[in-house]
């Protein structure tokens, strides 16, 4: 029997927006998420072409993808970043927001899945739970965020359903539950069998699967359904106490029943319903759509939005009601060469109208909305209002970032922003001419503001610049955006390690600069005492100066003459820290002393008594954490002791089977550690570090620093 073709791209879908022709009980904002190479944007593609959002099937291999708009997306054949798009099934508004794969663009998974109610998780049914899968998965779970996993590639050599749902229940501590079955595996797979209401789907390739056939379940599958559909209604019933007792009195659940159940057991998170399909193939796509619009949430299914007022600081919620006053939030901004800087925008609560004045709460700060558009990938539909549950993009806001809340004046409320991973990799950049230094700077803002894990900031003491990301395929995505959006050639290089120098014991010294020129000369003598310091105390001067052997209003030349001093080391001229000074004789000439002359001696002195003080180089310390899988703890501990780590704390999380290392480890042992990290675990292990203290560096390195110092 003939079930159900794809939308006509005449339909609604092609016609301008306005998504109050749908109610928000018929709206689903989800984001859809995996491993890179599951196929996320193959099974985007074929929603959009089943929906009948767009006319033709772009395919990944060929570069021709709707929301791989990027040209660095279709020449990898990977999305960088996450491109939203809006699409409508069976009287539902779906807004659907397609995000890397890769561990570097991880920052576009975290943005989404704040401002989404929903996700699709897509899984390889080859790979089954890959690296990349388990990461996406926890930034999940951090939110909350209901969702249903489609296992993908049924069609591939090597596809195991089963074995992919045991994956998810063992690595990631899921409760999948098969809401579908495959009819056969790799080249035999050409359709399933639906669980529910156990009718069997297959789609005719001739016309793109365009088409749905309601068969039989095939006489063979009918002893492994009925155990299968046993399991649904029972994985059901446990968590609804009406169908629990109807199970136990041993009575048949209706199709609708055990829809509604499955319903709120998804929305509450107990159970992850798992379909199946071939997105390459054509097949699947369809029961895909119909359980993201039955059982993932529409914005009222979520709690209401909480934030703080500004002014009282006290807590308040927002409806998602149109009626409500407007409050949205800023997760993504974008630079447009053609329209300029677009804020993406979830709506809360509330509307807004093309022209309105709005109130960036998180700055303080008003601002005017130009234009409201809503997105599909990079291209552009003008909206003259958007509504409580609406995902845009809006024109005119300058001072605004990733994270801000937009809100009305007159009702302003400041909602939790967003937090994001710290940099790991970095790597220093030089414009190849001087016409590129200003075009390198207005670029390196443009990219950061657009892109919360990037960094920029200028390393005093190298006096290099140094762009911080996420991994090296991050930082190649930076650069070669730089050349080919920004027109900016530069030079890449690797960082310097920002050393510094300090001193293990007291010593005393003095200091005389003298000078006769024939006129006025210059005289000053100190004698000076120095001592070690804690860890972290900088730099401390005491002026223990009796009986006037200095004057007074030299003191503050000597006091700069040691500053300046400190600024080069005597081992390879770096900074000194945590140094005591005391400054306790000397002489002066009532004639030629001055304070330049004082400044002089007083750095003579210092040198002399660095000297004799046992002087050490130190080196910037991380504190480090590592989130390895179960199975690969060993290889990274034996990694890190070859780090010179300096193990912390080891916890396992024992429900996903994750192990936490907390770990301090010298700056100059991480560079390339994402990459060595990565190899050792397949992928699948994550770290973080930030800065954490300074401590001695071995003899046996320090000297190898000292030499390479002077080389240059």
């Amino acid at each position: 029997m003939k079930l159900s073709t794809k939308n006509s791209p005449s339909s609604e879908n092609r016609k301008s927006v306005d998504s109050r022709r749908f109610g928000l009980a018929s709206t689903r904002n989800i984001g859809i998420m995996a491993h890179i190479d599951a196929g996320k944007t193959t099974v985007t593609e074929r929603i959009l072409y089943y929906t009948g959002r767009v006319h033709r099937i772009g395919e990944v291999d060929e570069g021709t993808t709707t929301m791989d708009w990027m040209v660095q997306e279709q020449e990898r054949g990977i999305t960088i970043t996450a491109a939203a798009t809006t699409c409508r099934w069976k009287n539902h508004l779906i807004n659907i927001i397609d995000t890397p794969g890769h561990i570097d663009f991880t920052v576009e998974v975290e943005r989404s899945l704040r401002v989404l109610d929903g996700a699709l998780a897509v899984f390889c049914a080859v790979g089954g739970v890959e690296p990349q899968s388990e990461t996406v998965w926890r930034q999940a779970d951090k939110y909350n965020t209901p969702r249903i996993a489609f296992v993908n590639k049924m069609d591939r050599t090597g596809a195991d359903f089963f074995r992919t749902i045991e994956m998810m229940v063992e690595r990631l501590g899921a409760q999948a539950v098969p809401i579908q079955l495959p009819i056969g595996s790799a080249e035999r797979f050409n359709g399933i069998v639906d669980l529910i209401s156990l009718k069997g789907l297959v789609w005719d390739e001739a016309n793109l699967g365009s088409v749905v056939y309601e068969k039989d379940v095939p006489d063979e599958m009918m002893e492994m359904v009925d155990e299968y559909r046993e399991r649904l209604v029972e994985a059901i019933a446990e968590y609804d106490d009406e169908l629990l007792m109807k199970y136990l009195d041993g009575e048949e659940l209706s199709i609708e029943e055990i829809k509604v159940g499955l319903r709120n057991a998804t929305l509450s998170g107990k159970i992850i319903p798992v379909v199946c399909g071939s997105a390459l193939k054509n097949k699947g796509i369809q029961p895909l759509l119909d359980a993201l619009v039955s059982y993932l949430p529409s914005p009222m299914d979520v709690p209401p939005i909480i934030g703080v007022n500004p002014k009282s600081q006290e807590k308040e919620e927002r409806l998602a009601s149109d009626n409500e006053p407007f409050c949205a939030l800023a997760f993504k901004i974008m630079t447009d060469a053609h329209v300029g800087k677009l804020t993406y925008l979830r709506v809360y609560s509330g509307t807004l109208t093309k022209g309105s004045q709005v109130y960036n709460s998180t700055r303080g700060k008003n601002g005017r909305i130009g234009r409201l558009m809503q997105m599909h990938a990079n291209k552009r539909e003008e909206r003259q209002a958007v509504y409580a549950g609406d995902i845009v993009a809006a024109i005119g806001l300058k001072d605004i970032s990733t994270g801000d809340t937009i809100c009305d004046p007159d009702a302003p409320i400041t909602l939790e922003t967003m937090v994001f991973p710290t940099p790991v990799m970095s790597v220093s950049v030089e414009p190849s001419t001087k016409s590129d230094i200003e075009k390198l700077n207005l670029a390196l803002s443009k990219l950061a503001e657009e892109d919360p894990t990037f960094k920029v900031h200028q390393d005093i003491e190298t006096g290099q610049t140094l762009l911080s990301g996420m991994g090296e395929l991050h930082l190649e995505i930076i650069v070669d955006r730089l050349l080919r959006e920004f027109n900016v050639s530069a030079k890449i290089g690797k960082p310097q390690v920002a050393y510094r120098e300090t001193i293990q014991r007291h010593a005393m010294a003095e200091g005389r600069f003298v000078k006769q020129t024939g006129g006025r000369g210059q005289y000053g003598h100190v004698v000076i005492e120095i001592y070690p310091l804690d860890k972290g105390s900088g730099f401390e001067f005491v002026n223990d100066i009796k009986g006037g052997t200095i004057p007074q209003e030299f003191i503050p030349a000597v006091k700069k003459g040691i500053d300046n001093a400190m600024n080069t080391g005597i081992l390879a001229s770096y900074p000194v820290v945590d140094v005591g000074v005391r400054l306790y004789d000397g002489s002066f000439h009532s004639v030629d002393s001055s304070e330049m002359a004082f400044a002089i001696s007083a750095s003579i002195a210092f040198k002399e008594a660095m000297k004799r003080s046992s002087p050490i180089l130190l080196e910037p310390i991380m504190e480090v954490e590592v989130i390895v899988p179960d199975g690969y703890l060993g290889k990274v501990m034996g990694d890190l002791g070859s780090r010179r780590a300096q193990i912390l704390q080891t916890d396992m999380q024992a429900k996903s089977r994750i192990h936490v290392i907390q770990t301090y480890i010298p700056l100059s042992e991480m560079f390339g550690y994402v990459k060595t990290l990565r190899s050792l675990t397949q992928g699948r292990a994550t770290y973080s570090m930030e800065f954490s203290h300074y401590s001695g560096v071995p003899e046996s390195i320090a000297q190898e620093v000292i030499s390479s110092k002077k080389l240059l």
